[in-house]
């Protein structure tokens, strides 16, 4: 038996020793290490580290993520002028046969306060296809070459779900909503051609942010379907080299697609499954997508609501498969749709631990009190509240700010938590979730969390969320993480602040490379 020990052994629940005794991968005993070192026992100590579950992150992209470790980010740009030589800049360093494609920007931060256009993208790539993906993941922008190649003229129609922004004159100006992102061409896709080695890194990257286990959204499922075989295939080429447990929730509304990914996953190996499907109610606030039942405050929209008919037929399909369906849902007609359709597929038999809303940013009271008696799974993303701090009041107004990321309501009333990043629409960092939830930068005080129950979010009810053991049980997996400081009894700043000492899956410690980044803004 091994013994791993440290200054303390710490769940949401408190203190439960200072050492567990692991044997074959799984944990044998939680307590004292006076009593657990037995006769032929190995101790592995961690002086002045405090051992908790593992970090669970129940929703997140890992190729696009993977994929931007590499590539090119324009969080940080402070303009127009700043974003257009950013990507000329990336355009430089990207073969001329390839299209250039970039992420992450957000044009609440850029000096002119708007999205870019097709216009300006061709004074920073005239001559190939260029595309630009807004933060949110729920808004693209596409220069004139890319719109030529995907066939988006004057005359393309919307697609169901998403919208093409016009000109005056009718001509596209470049911005795709919602599934009009989809009709780009193939060749744009973020997820596409992504070596495995480039998936290995990313996955390391996260290890050493404590992460034991994720949920990976894995596909686009808007169009083609290639992209999520694509994926399913880079996955399975991996699956003997995982450094954490992956749950892979696919995006697709093709039952025979649906049941190859299934197949395929659970086939793969010891640390790759399949969990499920994802679907989209809605967009995004920042987008202007996210589906309301009331205009958002600072534009005459109540944005994108995506629901049909497919999308019941594709969560009846996963929940005969065994699977868990996770859908998308931010505004609260979206999450009204959702919470009428889980009804439907409840009266027929489903469990309710199957039953995932994704994100819930604007949950009425009278949602609160219906998911609660309903018992459907909230998977909540904290570090929202930073990125949106200087502009979510404007969206929505100060009727509804109550409403936004209600996670101490939520949790009083009994809803199931699990926390995510989404990322890389936020960084990976569980840590700095937490943070988040705690602090809440300002936005509705009183929803905080305790630092006890953010930890809880990202341990306990993400791994409930995962279809995992409970952590730190007898007979759960060790996966575990040791940090520097006692989460539960520290400040928000504190938290943010705490540093991965170890981390460890099935009880082996993950090789660490501390100079590697994790994160690129």
């Amino acid at each position: 038996m091994i013994v791993i020990a440290a200054e303390a052994v710490v769940t949401g629940g408190g203190v439960v020793g200072d050492a567990i005794g692991v044997d074959g991968g799984v944990i044998v005993a939680v307590g004292d290490r006076s009593q657990l070192l037995t006769a032929g026992a190995t101790l592995i100590d961690h002086p002045g580290g405090y051992l908790m579950p593992g970090f669970r992150d129940a929703h997140l992209h890992a190729v696009p993520y993977a994929a931007l470790l590499a590539g090119c980010s324009l969080k940080n740009a402070s303009s127009i002028d700043d974003l257009i030589a950013r990507l000329s800049a990336h355009a430089s360093r990207v073969s001329d046969e390839k299209p250039v494609v970039a992420t992450r920007f957000d044009d609440e931060h850029l000096a002119e306060r708007r999205l870019p256009t097709r216009d300006d993208l061709d004074r920073a790539v005239p001559d190939r296809p260029a595309v630009i993906y807004r933060y949110c993941g729920h808004v693209a922008v596409a220069n004139s070459a890319a719109l030529a190649a995907s066939g988006i003229g004057a005359a393309a129609a919307d697609p169901p779900g998403g919208s093409i922004d016009r000109g005056a004159d009718g001509r596209p100006t470049g911005v795709l909503r919602e599934t009009a992102a989809g009709l780009i061409a193939p060749a744009l896709a973020r997820g596409g051609a992504l070596e495995p080695g480039a998936l290995i890194h990313g996955l390391h990257r996260l290890a050493d942010l404590g992460i034991t286990s994720v949920g990976a959204m894995m596909g686009y499922g808007e169009q083609p379907s290639e992209r999520l075989e694509a994926e399913i295939d880079l996955w399975r080429s991996v699956a003997a080299d995982l450094p954490v447990r992956v749950a892979g929730i696919t995006i697709t509304d093709d039952p025979e697609l649906l049941r190859h990914a299934a197949e395929s996953l659970n086939s793969a190996g010891e640390r790759l499954r399949w969990l499920g499907v994802k679907r989209f109610a809605d967009g995004s606030l920042g987008g202007h997508t996210a589906s309301m039942t009331t205009p958002f405050s600072d534009q005459e929209t109540t944005g994108t609501y995506r629901l049909t008919d497919a999308d019941e037929r594709i969560a009846r399909e996963a929940l005969g498969l065994g699977g868990m369906v996770a859908i998308h849902a931010i505004g609260d007609q979206a999450i009204d749709g959702v919470l009428d359709l889980y009804e439907r597929l409840m009266s027929d038999g489903a469990s309710a631990g199957s039953l995932r809303i994704e994100h819930a940013s604007i949950m009425r009271p009278d949602q609160i009190a219906r998911c609660a008696s309903m018992g459907v799974t909230a998977c909540v993303q904290p570090a929202f509240l930073a990125s949106e701090a200087d502009w979510v009041a404007d969206r929505v107004g100060g009727d509804r700010i109550g409403w936004i990321y209600p996670f101490r309501s939520m949790r009083d009333a009994g809803i199931p938590l699990a926390g995510s990043s989404d990322c890389p629409v936020e960084p990976p960092h569980p840590v700095w979730g937490m943070a988040a939830a705690v602090d809440r930068h300002g936005i509705s005080e009183a929803e905080a969390l305790r630092p006890s129950e953010a930890l809880d979010l990202f341990t306990s009810g993400s791994a409930a969320a995962l279809r995992e053991l409970p952590p730190l049980g007898v007979g759960a997996p060790a996966d575990v993480v040791v940090v520097d400081r006692n989460i539960t009894t520290a400040s928000a700043e504190s938290i943010h602040d705490t540093a991965i000492l170890a981390t460890y899956v099935g009880g082996v410690a993950i090789e660490r490379e501390p100079d590697q980044p994790s994160w690129v803004d």
